[in-house]
């Protein structure tokens, strides 16, 4: 039994958990990122709520837009339930950090406009005054979640299936951001089909340090626990790339069953944990450990195996999955408790041809290693299609990834065309003219399995080549030991109307001293050898200062556009006539 009332929507079900089972742990929330426990119970969560929507209810008419401003914690969760029992559109954001920018905020804000936002007294002591002197933010209602007054709520309408739940903004790695329309119906829809493709139930435990104003942090840490009505330890991002190990210590101190994380997390943790850190956990507990969010990496999946075998980690229990905001969240996941699907194809194939065939001779310099994400989640459909002609793609051959079901959103927010192109799409020839998603990301369907091999927008065609930016920056990334993992950026330049590549690359922070034309030698060195493409540029950088996304994704236009304008923070920048 799944322990899942069968009820249209996030509220009711919410509810039924704070009635069936009110005393009942649903939430910790760690504040120092170990040991300072918060518990909350489903019936707290639903009293908290409560008061927060008959406040907003008082204030607003129904379907007013709301931003959940507050930092990671407890009063995030409450506040963004707090919206849904309201029938208001939860806007989920993150405050900004002391003298940081607020351009994202901006951008959202004027798409949304929001008629308030919530937030704590202790978030909103520290953005009074960039608030007071933004002519956006400054007129919105500023509601204090943790100030208002504890007294018995009174029972509010019920919304529908059909009721929009929240705008996810997109991250904004290839265009500015767009505000996804989630409804309730589609957040039911996909936390089922989470529910089935990780095989958890009531008896799961979890430990999730994603941020919740992320799809993945939202929908997979904070909603999925709700909906299966298993405990979930929650804590910061920002506590985790602290102290990495903190993330590993909770998943054993509270024995978990489900965790998860972008491909980044499990390289941060097999790279910088000690000998005598790994020998403090036991990750026996675990079945389940999710990675999404980024392109996955086959040798990450070793390392980290090998790395915490030691310390109990199955490598069965690696859980290589696909999805994006569109499709409210997951689209499609491998089997359970199997070894990820690893295929090694012939790169020169892919790039020439745009076809994945098996690599004739293993560890050939073009040799690339692609990790599976499993099969469509159940009710749903998954299909390659051409992108220009819209016709169906063979198995095996790169294409435009479509989906479809009821978890797909109901379109971007304000933007009716882009609605239409992006969530309307027909294949060619298909005579039930069924409606699709079209994702923008490209990959292949092989004996069933889903392979992801970056993104359409992203994809460079170099002489006649189509290369993919991820595999151009992991060959740089291993070409010398003073580069970051996972900091750089590949992208095209025109020079003579003639597309050229551009390497961005950061150094790692305790590298202040280097021979930087060795480093750049190396890094062309490896482009060629294993890409057959000689750099225009390369440009090296100061750590953290790529830019990236709020969900840390790589911001390959945003990188291309600060290259072009010189405002790189560089070391140094050679072109294609100091790389011989």
């Amino acid at each position: 039994m799944s322990g899942v009332p069968k009820v249209p929507t996030l509220v009711e079900l919410m509810q039924h958990r704070a009635q069936a089972t009110p005393g009942k742990v649903g939430y910790i929330f760690l504040r120092d990122g170990q040991s300072d426990e918060v518990p909350m119970t489903y019936a707290q969560l639903d009293r908290k709520a409560r008061q927060i929507a008959n406040h907003l209810r008082s204030q607003m008419p129904v379907g007013s837009r709301v931003l959940i401003n507050h930092n990671p914690g407890l009063e995030y969760i409450s506040s963004f339930f707090g919206c849904l029992y309201a029938s208001m559109i939860a806007v989920p954001v993150y405050p900004p950090r002391f003298n940081q920018k607020l351009d994202r905020l901006n951008s959202i804000v004027t798409s949304a406009l929001p008629a308030a936002a919530l937030t704590s007294k202790q978030t909103m002591d520290t953005l009074r005054q960039p608030i007071s002197e933004s002519p956006l933010l400054s007129p919105l209602r500023w509601i204090e979640t943790d100030t208002l007054p504890d007294e018995n709520p009174a029972e509010l309408p019920l919304p529908t299936a059909d009721t929009l739940a929240f705008l996810q903004y997109t991250s904004g790695s290839t265009s500015d951001p767009k505000g996804v329309m989630l409804s309730q119906g589609n957040l039911m829809s996909n936390l089922e089909g989470i529910r089935q493709a990780f095989g958890i139930h009531g008896d799961s435990r979890g430990v999730i340090w994603l941020p919740p104003y992320h799809d993945m942090g939202l929908i997979g840490g904070v909603l999925e626990p709700a909906y299966v009505g298993f405990p979930v330890v929650l804590f910061s991002p920002f506590a985790f790339l602290q102290r990495p190990f903190r993330w590993l210590q909770a998943v054993s101190k509270y024995r978990a069953t489900t965790t998860g994380g972008p491909n980044f997390a499990y390289e941060l943790c097999a790279r910088r944990m000690s000998d005598e850190q790994v020998a403090e956990l036991d990750l026996s507990s675990l079945d389940l450990a999710f990675c999404g969010a980024e392109p996955i990496r086959a040798e990450m999946i070793t390392r980290f195996s090998d790395r915490f075998a030691a310390a109990g980690f199955k490598k069965e229990a690696f859980y290589p999955c696909y999805g994006l905001a569109e499709a409210t969240l997951m689209v499609s996941g491998g089997a359970k408790n199997e070894v990820p699907v690893v295929l090694p194809i012939d790169g020169e194939r892919l790039e020439h041809e745009g076809l994945a065939v098996a690599a004739k001779t293993p560890g050939l310099k073009n040799e690339r290693q692609l990790v599976g994400c499993g099969k469509e989640i159940a009710g749903h459909k998954v299909r390659i299609v051409e992108p220009t002609s819209h016709e169906l793609c063979a198995d095996g051959r790169v294409g435009e990834i479509w989906f479809s079901g009821p978890s797909v959103a109901q379109g971007y927010w304000q933007k009716p065309e882009d609605t239409l192109s992006h969530f309307h799409a027909r294949i060619a020839g298909d005579p039930t003219e069924a409606s699709f998603l079209r994702t923008g990301d490209l990959g292949f369907v092989k004996d069933g399995e889903v392979y992801v091999t970056g993104r359409l927008k992203d994809l460079l065609i170099i002489h006649g080549r189509n290369l993919y930016p991820q595999d151009i920056e992991l060959t740089v990334e291993k070409s010398h030991g003073a580069l970051k993992s996972g900091a750089g950026a590949a992208f095209a330049i025109a020079q003579s109307e003639v597309d050229k590549l551009v390497v961005v690359q950061e150094i790692e922070r305790k590298f202040k001293e280097l021979d930087l034309q060795e480093v750049v030698r190396a890094i062309r060195a490896a482009v060629m050898e294993s890409h057959g493409v000689a750099p225009y540029a390369i440009s090296l950088i100061e750590p953290n200062s790529i830019p990236l996304t709020s969900s840390g994704k790589i911001q390959r236009h945003a990188a291309r556009k600060l290259f072009l304008e010189g405002e790189l923070r560089e070391r140094g920048r050679f072109l294609e006539n100091e790389l011989q």
